[in-house]
């Protein structure tokens, strides 16, 4: 049922924050009153800060009471699709399998593994784990017991000695990606007394069994700066510098190459990269393959005696793929493998003995190549019209299976293995969802004009028996930012959104990669509207070919999806029935004027700097936070984390409190802020399904759809 106006109007009144006089200026002399700027704290203690957050959760919580009887039912049908006790698909490394398991009624996953031996491969482990036989497993780590008694906990990267014995993890406790490395024996189970705080979760061990290469962060910025190595039993302070990046543009990464002869430093902004490489069994040199220069961009992997390269160099836009003698130090050493394509987006690549695997994007979907010696190819087969491909975790490179990974709007996560000589194909493992039937549902792929001309592919799911006859509601869903791709993917979550009537579409708007690298170009720095006005006009045209009822359309975004949803319920607020913003980035004028938080810098190339007047004009005309006004804006659920490192909590925090100041509409806003959690919401494989029944529970209401479902 929907909420009547007159309900809204006995309902709890929300929060109003104060006002303090704030400035803000540029370097340039331009300056903007922001009276809600006191709502930042770096440091989360600021009690007048945390009396209106609580506050406004309290309002959530009042707001929402009645949607509470929902929000159960769409969590208790989540959370039972899932089958509880299930595992990843295992992998062989180096004499052992290794997987993840979830075991009944628990949050987090084991991270275990078997020994290799006559009659043990995939296949037979993931029996072995369906019948909760255990026998002859090797717990490596139980996240359950690292996370138990504390509010937030993930284990990122984690990497094991090559001689098997010597576990590193990183651990995050706060969920603000500043993470802490220790150490385990794993024949032992002995935990190791040293920790490294401060770090990301990237790390690598060298082949010495002792030496661990990680990335330290800065502090404040939480900018991967320091690459350092550790040796095993020896102090933390005594850790060596490897390598400092000076430039605050760049990101920073470490790893092996696909034959484990070299630790590589990859290093990237935006629009440049650059890679250095050292023996992984003497890592004390480190080699740069390729001075970085700015708009080339690279990433390289080792195999065969060669560098294998994939890059945009020589205006190759959709990247092409390179090679390189192993001692290569300039690109005038590449030599073309695979060419560019103006029709085909080269997304990555995986080296085997007999071929080469390549993920590429063609018409806005994804698929994956085989190359053999022989200059032969072909493609794996898709049977949907939307769908998404991709490699999957191919550890062993001299085999013919190629292992890759399938899904659709309506089909399940799905890892297949294929073998390149003939051809046979075997299903691994297939998400398992319980009471699900994919034959109920219906996929389609169509295609949009946007106002400029452009063709905007969008990717549909509706249950079977759907008319198109204008009347049913719409869940659009949009991101558009980075040259991330939103492929069609299976959600579990979305299932109860179909069952109720609803048409689930995602828009494949400019500033994502799915038409090839112009897509994104088209979607950034001073093309940056044009992601805003192809969301708008895919929701017309759906309104129009009669998907969805013009006055029953809800639109979800979060992170720079959020700053979508800030900015078209500026431009078109009549549009959209309720928005949903998770984490959202709606102060972008504010935060790219601060190089002190975490991101701003390296994201120069992606919205613009602020301290040049043109950047700083263009963004002022579509900053959400900027451009609220005097209107009716449709009915609102914010959620943000009171620790987020990517998107500071108070964005969300000081848009909410200046749209409560603005907004002339009837329709709730509801600002819920998880105190424990950063950008991807609570820790726990459940908790975060409660966060979206409770964010779908409000939009069911405001789009009057039933409570139960209306279809099985």
């Amino acid at each position: 049922m929907s909420v009547s106006p007159a309900a809204h109007a006995a309902a709890p009144v929300p929060p109003d924050a104060e006002q303090r006089p704030h400035t803000v200026t540029a370097p340039h002399g331009a300056s903007r009153e922001d009276v809600y700027y006191w709502l930042r704290d770096d440091k989360r203690e600021d009690p007048a800060m945390l009396a209106y957050l609580n506050a406004e959760n309290d309002y959530a919580d009042a707001m929402l009471a009645s949607m509470k009887p929902v929000e159960n039912t769409l969590y208790d049908e989540i959370v039972g699709r899932i089958q509880q006790d299930d595992s990843s698909v295992p992998y062989r490394d180096r004499g052992f399998w290794y997987y993840s398991r979830f075991e009944t009624g628990k949050d987090y996953p084991v991270h275990a593994r078997r020994a290799d031996r006559a009659g043990v491969d995939a296949l037979s482990i993931q029996a072995a784990n369906a019948k909760a036989d255990f026998s002859g497993e090797q717990v490596m780590l139980d996240v359950n017991q690292l996370a138990d008694g504390k509010d937030y906990y993930a284990v990122g990267d984690w990497d094991v000695t090559r001689d098997n014995r010597i576990l590193a993890y990183a651990d995050d406790t706060n969920g603000r990606r500043q993470y802490t490395i220790r150490f385990k024996n794993l024949e032992t189970g002995e935990l190791y007394p040293e920790s490294i705080p401060g770090v990301s979760a990237n790390l690598v061990w060298a082949d010495d069994n002792r030496t661990l290469f990680y990335v330290e962060n800065d502090p404040e910025t939480l900018l991967t700066v320091r690459v350092k190595k550790h040796v095993l039993g020896t102090p933390v302070a005594d850790d060596v510098l490897v390598y400092e990046e000076k430039d605050d543009s760049f990101y920073m990464g470490i790893d092996r190459t696909r034959d484990d002869r070299y630790i590589v430093i990859g290093v990237g902004s935006t629009v440049s990269s650059e890679t250095r490489y050292a023996p992984a069994d003497n890592p004390e040199t480190f080699a740069v393959l390729a001075p970085r220069a700015r708009d080339v961009e690279y990433d390289a992997d080792h195999y065969g005696g060669r560098w294998v390269i994939r890059t945009n160099a020589d205006k190759a836009t959709n990247f092409k793929l390179v090679t390189a003698p192993s001692d290569a130090t300039s690109r005038r050493q590449w030599t073309d493998f695979v060419p560019h394509r103006d029709d085909v987006y080269i997304e990555g690549y995986e080296l085997f003995d007999g071929f080469t695997a390549i993920e590429e994007r063609a018409e806005a979907l994804t698929r994956v190549r085989v190359l053999k010696t022989d200059g032969s190819d072909e493609f794996v087969q898709a049977d949907e019209p939307a769908y998404a491909m991709g490699l999957a975790v191919n550890s062993e490179p001299d085999t013919d299976w190629l292992r890759y990974g399938y899904t659709s709007l309506t089909t399940p996560a799905t890892t297949f293995e294929v073998n390149t000589q003939t051809g046979e194909r075997r299903q691994l493992k297939q998400q398992a969802v319980i009471g699900y039937e994919p034959s109920n549902y219906v996929t389609e792929r169509v295609w949009t004009t946007a106002r400029d001309g452009k063709r905007i592919p969008v990717s549909l799911v509706y249950r079977k028996g759907f008319e198109k006859n204008g009347t049913a509601a719409l869940l659009q869903y949009g991101y558009g930012s980075y040259g991330a791709s939103m492929d069609p993917g299976f959600s579990v979550t979305n299932v109860s959104l179909l069952d109720r009537g609803m048409v689930y579409a995602i828009a494949h708007i400019r500033g994502g990669e799915e038409m090839g690298r112009a897509w994104y170009d088209d979607g950034k720095l001073l093309n940056k509207i044009n992601t805003f006005t192809d969301f708008i006009d895919v929701t017309d045209d759906l309104v129009k070919q009669g998907y969805a009822a013009p006055d029953r359309v809800a639109a979800f975004g979060g992170s720079a999806g959020g700053l979508l949803m800030g900015a078209i319920s500026n431009m078109a607020p009549e549009k959209y029935r309720a928005i949903l913003s998770q984490v959202p980035f709606v102060d972008v004028v504010t935060t790219m004027l601060d190089p002190s938080i975490p991101l701003t810098t390296n994201e120069y190339d992606e919205w613009g700097n602020p301290e040049e007047k043109r950047y700083y004009d263009y963004i002022l005309g579509y900053s959400p936070y900027d451009n609220l006004e005097a209107k009716a804006y449709p009915a609102m659920f914010v959620g943000t984390g009171l620790w987020d490192s990517q998107v500071q909590y108070w964005e969300p925090a000081k848009y909410v409190a200046k749209l409560r100041d603005l907004n002339t509409g009837a329709g709730p806003v509801v600002f819920r802020t998880n105190m424990e959690a950063g950008h991807g919401g609570k820790s726990g494989r459940f908790r975060r399904y409660r966060e979206s029944a409770e964010m779908y529970a409000f939009m069911l209401d405001q789009l009057g759809l039933p409570a139960a479902p209306s279809a099985r």
